[in-house]
Parts: C-alpha cells; structure tokens; sequence
C-alpha cells in the first residue's frame, strides 16, 4: 500500500470518528440528558427536623381539665422511599411522617402520625392522578399495639409532593398537603445560600396569610371512620371554657400551616425546610380555644448536610451527561474534523505526485518539498544538460571516378 493510500485511508477515518463524536454529543445534550433528569427509582431519605411547641398533654384527657403544656420539644421524623408502581415513566413515593414531644415516651408523646403515598412523573415531579387510578393513598391511623395489617384509603393528589422538578423555575408551584388533602401554592421567594448551594426559597401558607395571620384554617379531615378526632365533646370544665361546668361543649379540629422550602434548582431536592403547624379546637374556625400541636420545626443540622450532599450527587450526574460530556465530544469530534480534511488534502497532493512526477520540483510539491528538506538535487542530472557531438556520416559515391579514357 502507497503512502497516498495510507494517507487517505487515514482520513477517512477520522472524518468519520470526528463526525461520530459530533453526533454523540448532540445525542447526550439532548435525548440522554433527559433520561438522566428523573427522580432516582432508589430514592430513600430520613429528614428529620425539631423545634419546640404548644402541646395537649395527653395524660390529662382523662382528667377534670385539659392541660396545655408550652414550650415543649417537638421532634418531626420524615421517612421517604419509593413503592410499586415504579418505572421508567413514573416513581411512587411512600412517606411515612410522625411528630412527637420528646420528653414524653410512646403513645404519651405521640402528636401526630400518617403515612401518605403518591405516585410522581419522575420528570416533572407532579402527581399522577385521575378519575379511574388516584394516584395516592393515605394510610388509616393504628395504635402501637394494633397487630393488623395497614389499611390505605384512596386520596387523589394534585400539584407536587416532596420534591419540586428538574430545573425548578422561580415561579409558583401547587403544592400538595396531605393532611389539608389538597395543593396550595408554594410561592418562589428568592435565592439563599445553604452551606454554599445556591437554592431557591419557596413559601407556603395553609389558611393563613403572609403576614401569620389566620385567615382561613382548613377543617380537620378525620382518617377515622366515626371521625372521632375531626369532632369532640366534652364537658365546658374539661375544655375550660365559660359556662355550666358539666354542660357538654361539642368543639370541631381546625389545621393550619406555613412551610418554607429551600430547593436546589437543577435536581428539584428539597435540602432545608422549615414548618409552622398549628392543630386546635375552636367553635369559631378563626378563635383558637384549646390548642392541640402548635409547633415549629426545621431539619436538623445532619438532615441539611445529607439533603445538601445528594442534591449535589444529582447535580454532578446531570452535569457529567448534559454539559461535561457534550463539550468534551464536541471539541474532539472538532478536533478530528480539522485532523481528517488536513490528511486528506495531504494525500490528494502525494497522489498528485505518484501520477505525474515532474510536479516534484523544487518549487513546490509534496514529494519535491520532502526531497529539497534532505538536502538532495532536485534539478537535471549534468549528463542531461551536455549537448550530444554529432558526427557527419560519409555518404556513398553513386558515380565513382574511373580515371581517363583510354586513346588506344
């Protein structure tokens, strides 16, 4: 094989890997990037948050009044993981929430307990629902000694739940709350640095205003079949309410609420949150009689270093397919372009040189350039200069002369 052979055969080659690497680079910053912005399918979270709280002290519902303990540390435990159906399109998240006075032990300190399960797009992070599939579920509440498998009731989700999307956008978001049962909106606040992530803030109001003022509290929805904690009696003594002492006061549950949400934008995680939940008894919605949960938590700092680390994980994977990968492909697939059509035109001029070999002169030429670098002639060899002597040829005498004539 000749060298303008090789020379082609070469470029070629890099052509195609040039135009390869192009190609592959469109494809990763376009179709596999969007494969890459999905909730991980083996998401599995512990976000627990604590603060402290007015709390009902339970042991006094047996007795002559109601007491309301202040300042008590509350402790709120989050635990998320992901359930069937879970698929390339949609993920089902499983959160199992409790919230508890820490210096009571057991039942005594329990304040509130749900599990509550809905299925996600694993893109956009919006709930999955309609009239035929519900797309969620709320689990119907247990005492610690009940041995009988859980039962879920049917609650349709809307708006997002737990995480926000891909590429959050400083924008309103509905957002759902599964003990109101239905979204409220969670509205973009600006950007803050958490332990130096660039997040975005969101806030969000459950019957009150932005000011934490009630406005309009949300009627408790018992998971009860009696509704027995949506609803209750009891004696104006036990209440400590004015009135006849023995006469029965029949009071309804209210809840209300404001959330603050720190979101890493390109992964959508939710690395710190804050939560005011107020849950009371009251004849009139808007006047608060005998408060019982009215707490503020926040994640603690190990839950905000994790939630901060995986955001990070997120963003590093989305990164590497989306934007790294992309540019590196791009430059090399440049790179060999620019490579191949400088190999080709190389070989275009060395077979320009094998056909027609008086083009390897001295002022130009692949093979002439190469020739002239190693210090040989180019030019005429000396013997093709000299000029050839020609020598006169003697021609044959036609008429030879035959002397006198003979005067015999």
């Amino acid at each position: 094989m000749n060298r303008a052979v090789m020379l082609r055969v070469a470029a070629c080659g890099l052509l195609g890997l040039g135009a390869a690497l192009l190609v592959a680079a469109l494809l990763l910053s376009t179709y596999t990037a969007g494969k890459i912005k999905k909730i991980p399918l083996d998401l599995d979270a512990t976000l627990v948050s604590d603060g402290t709280g007015t709390a009902l002290d339970p042991a006094s519902l047996a007795g002559e009044v109601f007491v309301v303990d202040q300042g008590v540390p509350v402790v709120s435990q989050q635990q998320i993981s992901v359930e069937s159906p879970a698929n390339a399109d949609v993920v089902t998240l499983q959160a199992g929430t409790s919230v508890r006075r820490t210096d009571q032990q057991k039942d005594t300190g329990l304040l509130l307990a749900m599990v509550d399960t809905v299925t996600v797009n694993r893109s956009t992070a919006m709930a999955v629902s309609d009239d035929a599939h519900p797309g969620g579920s709320v689990q119907k509440p247990r005492s610690m000694e009940d041995t009988k498998a859980p039962t879920n009731v049917a609650l349709p989700h809307e708006g997002l739940s737990y995480r926000f999307p891909f590429s959050t956008e400083k924008k309103t978001y509905p957002f759902f709350d599964p003990i109101a049962q239905k979204p409220f909106d969670a509205n973009y606040e600006g950007e803050e640095d958490v332990n130096g992530l660039t997040t975005y803030k969101f806030t969000q109001n459950v019957g009150y205003d932005a000011d934490g003022k009630l406005v309009k509290p949300i009627r408790y929805s018992s998971l009860y079949d009696n509704d027995e904690d949506a609803e209750v009696t009891a004696r104006a003594m036990q209440w400590g309410v004015p009135g006849e002492p023995e006469d029965p006061v029949t009071m309804t549950r209210y809840y209300a609420a404001q959330r603050n949400f720190w979101v890493d934008p390109v992964s959508g995680t939710i690395v710190k949150a804050e939560e005011r939940a107020n849950h009371y008894y009251a004849r009139d919605a808007l006047e608060p009689e005998v408060a019982l949960a009215d707490y503020k938590v926040s994640f603690d700092e190990d839950t905000v270093e994790a939630q901060v680390e995986a955001a990070r994980t997120e963003r590093d994977q989305i990164g590497l397919w989306s934007r790294i990968l992309p540019i590196t492909f791009t430059a090399a697939g440049l790179i060999a372009l620019v490579a191949g059509a400088l190999l080709g035109s190389f070989s275009l001029r060395a077979e320009a040189e094998l056909i027609d070999p008086g083009l390897d002169g001295k002022e130009g030429g692949f093979f002439g350039g190469f020739a002239s670098r190693r210090g040989e002639d180019t030019g005429p060899m000396p013997a093709a200069e000299a000029e050839t002597e020609k020598l006169p040829a003697q021609r044959p005498d036609l008429h030879p002369d035959q002397g006198p004539p003979d005067r015999t």
